[in-house]
C-alpha cells in the first residue's frame, strides 16, 4: 500500500474550492471513492485524516471543501459566520455540494458509478442533502449530522441508502426532529435507518470534543459502533465494484 495525497482545486461558480484527495498508488484501476462533508471547522485535520482512513481500506477518499478557498475558521464566531449562510440558503448549499461531487467524480483514480458520502455535524446534513438532491451515490451516512429537511429544494428522488449515526442526547438534533427525519425518508421511499445512541451527545466522533455545557463530547464506544455501521455499509454497498455483471 502507499497511500499518496493532493489537493485538488474546483469552482462552484466563482468561488475557489480546494478538496483533499486521498488515494493507494499501487492501485491502478479506479476505485470507488467516499466523499467526506467537513464539520463547521471547514476543510481541516479532522477530514483530511478520513480521507486518508478511505484510501487505507481500499477507496478513494475526497474530502470537499465546502466553504471555499480552504477555509478553516478557529473561532466559533466564524465558523458560525461561514456556515450559516450555507444552511439558510439550502439551493447555494445544493450547487456548492454538486461541484465537489462533479469534481471527485471527473478524476482519474475514481469510479464515477460508485460514489458514497459521509459527513460529521454541519458535514452530516451536507450529505444528506446530496441524497436529497438525488446524486448518484450508493451510500450517504450523517454522524451526529444536522437533520433539518430544507424548504427550498426541488423534490428528487433519493437513491443512495441513508444511514444516520446519532446521539440520542444531541441537543442540535432531539428525538423529534429523528422522527421528522425518518418520516422524511419513509415518504421518499429510499432505502434508510437510523442508529440512536443512548446518553450520547453531539460531536461523539471527535476526541478533542469534551463540552459537557454545549452537549459535544468524545464518546469511543458510539464512535466505534457508528464507524462499524458506516464500514457494513461501504462494503455492501460496493461488493460488486469490479465484478463483469454483464
Amino acid at each position: 500500500m502507499n497511500i499518496k495525497t493532493r489537493p485538488v482545486e474546483y469552482k462552484d461558480g466563482k468561488v475557489n474550492c480546494v478538496g483533499y484527495l486521498a488515494w493507494d498508488d499501487n492501485r491502478a484501476d479506479p476505485l470507488p471513492c467516499v466523499l467526506i462533508n467537513h464539520a463547521w471547522g471547514g476543510l481541516d485535520d479532522f477530514a483530511m485524516d478520513r480521507a486518508v482512513q478511505m484510501a487505507a481500506l481500499g477507496y478513494v477518499g475526497f474530502a470537499l471543501d465546502n466553504y471555499g478557498e480552504g477555509a478553516q475558521p478557529e473561532t466559533a464566531e466564524d465558523k458560525t459566520a461561514m456556515m450559516s449562510p450555507l444552511m439558510e440558503d439550502r439551493v447555494a448549499l445544493s450547487k456548492r455540494l454538486k461541484a465537489g461531487y462533479k469534481a471527485a467524480a471527473a478524476l482519474d483514480e475514481v469510479d464515477q458509478t460508485h460514489m458514497a458520502a459521509i459527513g460529521y455535524c454541519f458535514g452530516g446534513l451536507c450529505t444528506l442533502d446530496m441524497a436529497r438532491a438525488g446524486l448518484n451515490l450508493h451510500a450517504a451516512v450523517s454522524f451526529h449530522g444536522l437533520l433539518d429537511a430544507p424548504k427550498d429544494l426541488p423534490k428528487k428522488k433519493c437513491t443512495a441508502s441513508v444511514l444516520v449515526c446519532h446521539g440520542w442526547d444531541d441537543p442540535m438534533a432531539k428525538p423529534d426532529m429523528l422522527k421528522s427525519f425518518g418520516e422524511e425518508m419513509a415518504e421518499k421511499k429510499c432505502d434508510w435507518q437510523i442508529h440512536a445512541y443512548g446518553s450520547v451527545v453531539h460531536s461523539f466522533t471527535n476526541p478533542a470534543a469534551n463540552d459537557k455545557e454545549a452537549g459535544t463530547v468524545y464518546n469511543e464506544l458510539a464512535n466505534q459502533r457508528s464507524t462499524n455501521a458506516m464500514l457494513d455499509l461501504l462494503s455492501e454497498k460496493f461488493s460488486m465494484h469490479g465484478i463483469d455483471q454483464a
